[in-house]
């Protein structure tokens, strides 16, 4: 099967290569690229961000704020009531040999973490900040804890709805709680509706949010250590499509010892330098916070005001953690558990170290170091080169340290595709069946290749809209089913006598 993915991508390269360099008047990607802005991400665009009368925040932004803000409430703060008790999960304190499962807490933990620890904690944040300014770090902290509450409820419908086969593979996530979940409500044309909506935005979100702003992103920040991948781009993605083939082939368990190994020793690397710059200037970090939080509620006009401030750093949280959004239940539904709420304690904490922790980090250098208000960074900010930006504000106090942060975001960025492409391929099988799943995963090499040698960013925004479109039909059931959750919690809490 690899042999043959590999095969039609080595194929393709020549032409793709060709095409791209070829100088003719009506550029093929231009045009493209155009038509999708025009009639396609403008007009989802104006409706996901459709500013709600009153308020003026935008639709979306607000259907994921009053979703983490309801569930929170409803769990009666389990973000923080259960925080140590899910820590003595990850730690193996309650595991046991007989629960059935493909992956133990800390490889479900850890997967899901790949997918959203990366590039989002880089580049995003870097973006965030360019873009919205330092007031932006707050609102993305807000929302990393409340999200936590997101996370832990779809994470236990997701174990609470998966199905196990008879050759122990298991089939779960967002779109088997909404369609069985909602079917147990009598609602179930509902349910069958927004299962349906939630794989067709999680296939097109993996597509291209999951692998091609991935390939782009960590491009534009390894090129700025290795000049020469300026003009070899396509073996960039070459090399990326190969890797990825290589472990997506194995399922699960495959992408599960995989991120497991890697996430805990980037994550440890990144953050043992963003201590050290941190601690470089330890006088600076009460301004710092002070700033967060005073550009958070005024902040400067040029920034984009409040409203521009507060939709910037929502939305950088959401493509952080992804809460609410629905995902990280496909990789939790496989997890070994007694109970399914054992597991949504466990997701609970992704958002926690994805925004609370490794965004803060992040957001905190670019804040002291000046990167974000250097007029010398302007273009990097303007073209959304987060990575670089990053790197740039890290070497002004680690000059060797881009060559590691280089490292780093190739290894984010591999983890992060290896994760969506499981998400991807678990809703295209939903959809399609099984003797399908190869017409995915070629696709998403493929698209992981072109993601090298296309600089197509409006094919690029329609598939972070297709991200934050799963919120709608996620989030809606969420709602629906959020009082089985509320009494399953309660039920678990009282047997352990916490």
């Amino acid at each position: 099967m690899i042999k043959n993915v590999l095969t039609f991508i080595v194929f393709t390269i020549p032409q793709l290569v060709h095409a791209k360099n070829e100088e003719v008047p009506n550029n093929w990607e231009k045009d493209l690229d155009t038509f999708f802005g025009e009639y396609v991400v403008s007009p989802l665009a104006k409706l996901l961000f459709w500013p709600i009368p009153g308020i003026e925040i935008p639709l979306v932004i607000a259907w994921l704020l009053g979703g983490a803000l309801f569930f929170t409430l409803r769990m009666r703060f389990v973000n923080i009531r259960l925080f140590k008790h899910a820590i003595d999960l990850v730690r193996g304190k309650y595991d046991n040999s007989e629960q059935v499962g493909e992956v133990t807490h800390f490889q479900a933990l850890t997967t899901a973490l790949s997918a959203t620890v990366g590039l989002g904690n880089i580049a995003g944040v870097a973006i965030a900040i360019g873009t919205g300014g330092p007031g932006a770090t707050f609102w993305m902290i807000l929302v990393g804890f409340l999200g936590m509450s997101s996370k832990f409820t779809e994470c236990a419908l997701g174990q609470k709805y998966r199905k196990i086969r008879k050759d122990g593979r298991i089939m779960g996530g967002a779109m088997h709680y909404l369609s069985q979940g909602l079917k147990e409500k009598k609602l179930g044309g509902l349910g069958g509706l927004l299962a349906g909506l939630f794989c067709l935005l999680c296939i097109g979100g993996s597509l291209g949010g999951g692998n091609s702003f991935q390939v782009v992103q960590s491009l534009d920040m390894i090129k700025t250590v290795v000049p020469v991948l300026a003009d070899y781009s396509w073996g960039y993605g070459l090399l990326m499509a190969i890797l990825v083939g290589l472990v997506i082939v194995g399922g699960i368990k495959s992408i599960a010892r995989v991120a497991s190994l890697i996430v805990p020793i980037m994550c440890g690397i990144y953050l043992l330098a963003c201590l050290f710059i941190l601690g470089c200037h330890l006088g600076e970090i009460p301004a710092a916070f002070s700033l967060i939080i005073e550009q958070a509620f005024s902040p400067d006009a040029a920034f984009g005001g409040f409203l521009g401030v507060l939709i910037i750093g929502i939305k950088r949280a959401v493509f952080s953690n992804e809460a609410g959004i629905g995902s990280a239940a496909i990789t939790h539904s496989a997890a070994k558990v007694k109970d399914p709420i054992e597991e949504g304690i466990v997701a609970l904490l992704e958002p926690f170290i994805d925004t609370i922790v490794v965004c803060t980090m992040t957001a905190l250098v670019i804040i002291i170091t000046g990167a974000y208000i250097d007029p010398a960074n302007a273009e990097l900010i303007a073209k959304n080169q987060g990575g670089a930006l990053t790197s740039v504000a890290m070497s002004s106090v680690i000059p060797w340290f881009p060559y590691i942060l280089a490292i780093a975001v190739f290894l984010f960025a591999f983890s992060t595709m290896i994760s969506w492409s499981y998400y991807g391929e678990r809703c295209w099988v939903y959809l399609f069946g099984d003797k399908s799943s190869l017409i995915y995963k070629i696709l998403f090499l493929v698209f992981t290749f072109l993601g090298s040698i296309i600089t197509a960013t409006n094919i690029l925004d329609f598939s972070d809209l297709m991200i934050l479109g799963m919120a709608f039909p996620n989030i809606l059931g969420l709602f629906i089913l959020s009082g089985i959750v509320r009494k399953d919690l309660d039920n678990y809490i009282k047997s352990l006598h916490i």
